[in-house]
């Protein structure tokens, strides 16, 4: 029922022996705990006088009430009020309660009978002996099966591990086996105790209310779940379907990419590694979509509860995961625009190296000292980026140095040089041919720029530095002095290393180093 004010009416329960009989509502002046507790002092007087028989209880009518009578004794009064909360006659409640009273003295009675306390006496010898029974075989069997697991279990049980690594000893699994089933034999005998000390405690009226909560506490939450089970079991089911839906939509999705990524299939304007990085922006769409669809299903959504942890989870996400959130952003739009991918020799900012490795979150350099560089995606985005490779195999890498000669050196002369060393080169291209640049007519020499094609760009510095060695070694040859890095004079003697000096000790003949094969470095 409802109060005036709209609220829940309060109620109280009359109980006897542990019996519930009825429930009375009551009001400010005379709340319902005082109403239900002089009610029930009434049945019991009646009850406990054996010269009053049930069947002389009677209903007595007036204008604005209805009395329940034992003789000339009040047994409990009924106002239109309460018929209003059953939504019954004043009349029709009054004699419902009147059988129900005369029940109850007559249960009262006859619970308090010598034949009645002997039966129940019996019964509990019975039950006593029942349990101790059963007692001891549920530990008995838990012994002999604790025997047959340790003869036929114990030795075939092995550790959990991912290769090498062992996650869960033998020895613990073994414990945690056994502690299950001394676990499983323990919970049989509290269930034992509790259906016998509720099945004695209800033999007798006095401990009849004990053996009722005993039993409510323990059956009470399991109640509590089976009927919210029941209740949610159709949302279980649609959540179930989602669930398999899910799954399989996923599953197809995750065959058409690997059949993309290995070339089986392709699509105009897809490139394969996009295969990989789109599924799973494809996956983390499906997932959020069917989340969304779930989550009305989902038990105990609508609580103020669930409401709570979505809102605060939400707001913890959000001021935690930006920086997360946009460096992953990031790096899904670095894979789109192809700026470079794993093995590419590339520079960001000031910093070159080999990309090694792409992650959602970063990307992982290894540069020319071998050092591993951990660049956020987030700053990749915003910066501009030099990729070596992209270009190198199908047109050529440029490895270009700067040499200053004098103005004493005819520009033919220096040209043909240049281009000698850079035939002396091994790893440098002859189609396209190398070429040269008179970059600046300066001061005190001339500074030529020479440019040769390789097709792999982590081979750059080596290739350079082999380069180098060959243009001194030309320079020496036919006596041409290098004027940089900076001028002063002409030398009583040119600054050139004659032939039979180019490899005075600890030099031997085999000291001239040539770069390594492509891929080494």
């Amino acid at each position: 029922g409802q109060a005036a004010e709209g609220g829940p009416i309060p109620m109280a329960l009359v109980e006897i022996d542990g019996r519930e009989l009825f429930r009375v509502r009551g009001v400010s002046a005379f709340p319902a705990e005082k109403r239900a507790e002089v009610v029930k002092e009434a049945i019991l007087a009646v009850a406990r006088d054996p010269k009053i028989q049930p069947d002389r209880l009677r209903a007595v009518e007036s204008e604005f009430s209805t009395r329940i009578m034992a003789g000339d004794q009040l047994v409990m009064t009924l106002f239109d009020a309460d018929a209003a909360i059953e939504q019954v006659r004043r009349q029709t409640l009054a004699m419902a309660k009147l059988k129900r009273i005369q029940a109850a003295i007559e249960d009262y009675r006859h619970d308090r009978l010598p034949e009645t306390e002997r039966a129940a006496a019996i019964k509990l010898l019975t039950a006593t002996g029942a349990i101790l029974a059963f007692c001891w075989l549920v530990i008995r069997a838990n012994r002999c099966l604790d025997a047959w697991a340790v003869q036929r279990l114990q030795g075939r049980i092995q550790a959990v591990g991912i290769q090498s690594f062992e996650i869960i000893r033998a020895e613990r699994l073994w414990e945690a086996l056994r502690g299950s089933l001394h676990g499983a034999t323990g919970l049989a005998v509290v269930a034992l105790v509790v259906v016998y000390l509720h099945y004695t405690l209800v033999l007798f009226p006095w401990t009849r209310s004990t053996g009722n909560a005993l039993l409510a506490m323990f059956v009470g939450p399991l109640e509590t779940l089976g009927g919210a089970l029941v209740e949610h079991l159709p949302d279980l089911a649609f959540l179930a379907i989602l669930y398999a839906l899910v799954r399989y939509a996923l599953k197809l999705l995750r065959f058409l990419v690997d059949a993309v990524a290995q070339g089986a299939v392709t699509f105009s304007g897809f490139q394969p590694e996009w295969a990989v990085p789109t599924y799973k922006i494809a996956r983390v769409v499906i997932v959020a979509f069917a989340l969304v669809v779930a989550y009305p299903y989902i038990p105990g959504s609508k609580s103020e509860a669930f409401k709570g942890i979505s809102v605060f989870l939400g707001i913890m996400f959000s001021l935690g995961a930006s920086s997360i959130l946009a460096n992953t952003l990031a790096g899904y739009a670095l894979i789109y625009r192809r700026a470079f991918k794993l093995g590419d020799r590339v520079k960001i900012e000031d910093t070159v190296g080999e990309v090694i490795e792409m992650r959602p979150q970063v990307t992982h350099l290894r540069s020319p000292k071998n050092e591993e560089i951990i660049v956020p995606n987030s700053v990749i985005l915003n910066s501009t980026v030099v990729n070596y490779s992209s270009l190198a195999q199908e047109r050529g890498l440029i490895v270009h140095t700067a040499v200053g000669l004098s103005y004493g050196v005819p520009w033919r002369q220096a040209e043909a040089m240049l281009l000698m060393a850079a035939a002396r080169t091994p790893g440098l291209w002859e189609d396209p041919p190398p070429f040269v640049f008179q970059r600046e007519l300066s001061e005190f020499f001339i500074e030529y720029e020479l440019n040769a094609y390789c097709g792999d760009a982590s081979m750059r510095y080596r290739l350079r530095t082999a380069l180098h060695r060959n243009i001194l070694d030309v320079c020496n040859e036919y006596g041409v002095q290098i004027m940089t890095p900076a001028y002063e004079g002409d030398p009583e003697q040119p600054k050139v290393v004659p032939r039979d000096r180019w490899h005075t000790a600890p030099a031997g003949p085999d000291a001239r180093e040539k770069p390594t094969e492509p891929g080494t470095e």
